[in-house]
């Protein structure tokens, strides 16, 4: 990946296989909106972690957001970890600074505040789909917010769940709900999380990590069941404001 030079301030995204980003296109746009014409922000596709080394070297980026597959594997690169990016254990904005590259976890703040619109007084209990970075956010919250969740991923561990498990009683005292895997992500967009969606009423809410679509297949399902639903596209705006907001601060 050669450094092309031509902007002063650089920002992008690490993950992997990444080309349908929405922080590109969300932070280019802020940029042009902002009149910041030597501020780009662009895609860092690499096949392994390792290849990060050789990102800072040429792009030599001002600070970066992560994701799918390296929110934990990032972790070793960094000289400190903000305190709520430390207790979650994954990290989605790197700051580099004169001391080295500083973890944060911005997904807990977009994901409470794009939540608590939605929340009422009996959604006490969630289900968390899926165990990987980004379910470690949505437990920490659930955690403040002192909602019960269970994890439930395709193979049986010690308190959690499989979705072979899962039945009309676990589904009626789980009335939140939340996908943290991709399944349903475009183009995959037929594909959904396998749990008994006969068991959802009107009482359930869904929340979905994806944006992509704007209403997964997951959400479709509670929709017929008249769930209350929520995508993940305002949660990546507001993390995303979040890392803007840490990368400006001195």
């Amino acid at each position: 990946m050669e450094k092309t030079g031509k902007k002063k301030n650089r920002f992008g995204l690490l993950g992997k296989e990444i080309s349908y980003s929405f922080s590109q296109r969300y932070f280019t746009s802020k940029f042009e909106e902002l009149g910041l014409s030597d501020y780009s922000y662009e895609n860092y596709d690499i096949p392994e972690i390792s290849d990060l080394e050789t990102i800072l070297k040429e792009q030599d980026p001002k600070g970066f957001n992560v994701t799918i597959p390296y929110k934990e594997e990032v972790i070793p690169f960094l000289s400190a970890l903000d305190p709520i990016a430390k207790e979650i254990g994954a990290v989605n904005t790197v700051k580099i600074t004169q001391n080295g590259l500083i973890g944060y976890n911005t997904d807990a703040y977009g994901f409470q505040k794009s939540l608590e619109p939605f929340l009422k007084p009996h959604h006490t209990k969630a289900l968390i789909l899926g165990t990987g970075g980004a379910s470690k956010a949505i437990r920490f919250v659930l955690e403040q917010l002192e909602i019960d969740h269970t994890y439930v991923s395709r193979t049986k561990k010690e308190k959690q769940l499989s979705y072979a498990e899962l039945d009309e009683r676990i589904i009626t005292s789980n009335q939140l709900i939340i996908n943290c895997t991709p399944l349903g992500t475009h183009p995959n967009i037929n594909e959904k999380p396998p749990i008994p969606y006969q068991f959802l009423s009107n009482e359930h809410l869904l929340f979905d990590l994806i944006y992509n679509p704007e209403k997964s297949a997951f959400l479709k399902e509670g929709e017929t069941k008249n769930t209350a639903i929520c995508n993940g596209l305002d949660m990546l705006k507001f993390q995303a404001e979040k890392a803007w907001q840490i990368w400006n601060d001195s």
